[in-house]
């Protein structure tokens, strides 16, 4: 496949995100949000959607929701006061965009689109009443919609001892979540003399395939053009990099050889944080300074409201129905983005198409029609290097096999990062830009 074809499925791809959401302006009039005052109770015969996360997936799922039935009392349930994003994070992380571009807000989203922002932590399900608990009140819903996004499992590092998982998360934050994790990872970067600085990577389904790859790139041309005497070793439980190899794979051999040590099939068996070395199956691995990230798995509050399933890779995600979405044993509620047992990539893109698709499906339930799944779309570009600017693109959707097992659709890669020329157009902070005006903006 040529370039051009390459960008014109890529392209396809952007469009899917940017299109899957109908204009809410031409459905709903725009409205001040509510989002100080507890709602028990329906103000009338229209039913009331509720959506817990205002990730990329909760976001899309609200907007697209009320744009598609426009008389939907729709509330968005999220306990932070601003969005931050996690997709273009590593590039804050080296000062190629500022926090500015992360940053957005939920009013913003809430009023232009007609939704209700309510800022809140979800406490609590008395599924029978359709009521959700929270900590500034209850939420009665006709349906409910968790996108809560994903927590860190260190269970197989500390086998339960919480003191452990606490020093180890505060020490050495993963930076998966948005908010303080990047926060104190680009201080750690800033900071950093030199020695090792230590990234892990986790098997399974983790959040962003690319992200820990990318990060190794950017903090290893970070010390490049800082002159700073450091190497990042990249420890992988992986047999081979999970996605992109090739592309990342070269730009290890011939940007980063003496920046970047890549170590696959390690699986991390301890940590021993007052000596700091990482002990794998085979080696020590000493280490100055670090971000460990740990497996991931659905938030401990879907755990609690008997909402989730054991994977057979012993991994806790949410209990669904792959083809509806649907809770597993609830008629009318349902789960999407990164806490799904599908094994679609759990990124930003990906996510979004998610959300929308969930609306549209929901949508045709309250016309009493059959839901019809569709496949969300990951697209995905990453950042090589900065000296100059090269990237490297995927775009990948879904198919299901005869048991209900995700498969590849199709996938395209354009991974050849020295003639590309993806980079000089900057393709990941365009395709950023569009996402963020789609989520909050038009």
């Amino acid at each position: 496949m040529n370039r051009r074809e390459l960008l014109k499925n890529s392209a396809k791809a952007l469009l899917l995100a940017s299109t899957a959401s109908l204009s809410a302006s031409d459905k709903t009039e725009k409205k001040e949000t509510l989002y100080t005052k507890t709602l028990a109770k329906k103000t009338g015969k229209n039913p009331r959607v509720v959506v817990v996360g205002g990730g990329w997936s909760g976001l899309a799922f609200a907007k697209n929701i009320k744009a598609l039935v426009p008389q939907a009392e729709v509330t968005l349930v999220e306990k932070r006061y601003e969005f931050i994003s996690c997709p273009v994070s590593n590039a804050w992380l080296v000062d190629l965009v500022d926090m500015d571009f992360l940053t957005h807000s939920y009013i913003d989203a809430a009023n232009n689109f007609g939704y209700d922002y309510f800022q809140a932590t979800a406490t609590g399900l008395s599924a029978k009443e359709n009521v959700l608990h929270t900590t500034a009140g209850d939420l009665s819903y006709d349906y409910l919609v968790f996108a809560t996004g994903i927590t860190y499992d260190y269970y197989n590092w500390s086998k339960g001892d919480e003191a452990f998982e606490k020093r180890l998360h505060t020490l050495y934050p993963p930076a998966f979540i948005p908010g303080s994790e990047h926060l104190t990872l680009k201080r750690k970067i800033k900071n950093f003399k030199g020695g090792i600085f230590l990234l892990t990577v986790p098997n399974g389904n983790y959040r962003c395939l690319a992200a820990p790859y990318e990060r190794a790139c950017l903090i290893a041309d970070y010390f490049q053009k800082h002159k700073i005497k450091g190497k990042v070793v990249l420890v992988d439980e992986n047999n081979d990099i999970t996605i992109k190899e090739k592309g990342f794979h070269s730009a290890f051999n011939e940007l980063y050889k003496d920046q970047i040590e890549y170590i696959s099939g390690a699986k991390i068996v301890s940590i021993d944080l007052e000596k700091k070395i990482v002990e794998t199956e085979f080696d020590e691995i000493p280490f100055d300074d670090a971000a460990i990230y740990p497996n991931v798995r659905a938030p401990k509050l879907l755990e609690e409201l008997g909402l989730t399933t054991q994977t057979p890779y012993n991994r806790i995600e949410a209990n669904l129905d792959v083809y509806t979405y649907r809770f597993k044993g609830h008629e009318n509620i349902f789960g999407c983005g990164d806490i799904r047992p599908m094994g679609f990539s759990k990124s930003g893109n990906t996510a979004y198409t998610e959300g929308a698709i969930l609306a549209k499906m929901i949508a045709e339930d309250m016309a009493h029609k059959k839901m019809k799944w569709e496949s969300p779309t990951t697209f995905c570009v990453s950042i090589v290097s900065t000296q100059p600017d090269r990237e490297i693109t995927l775009v990948s959707d879904y198919k299901y096999g005869p048991h209900g097992e995700t498969e590849f659709n199709s996938s395209i890669t354009d991974e050849d990062w020295k003639h590309n020329g993806v980079g000089k157009g900057k393709a990941q902070f365009a395709w950023a830009t569009s996402m963020y005006n789609n989520m909050f903006y038009t």
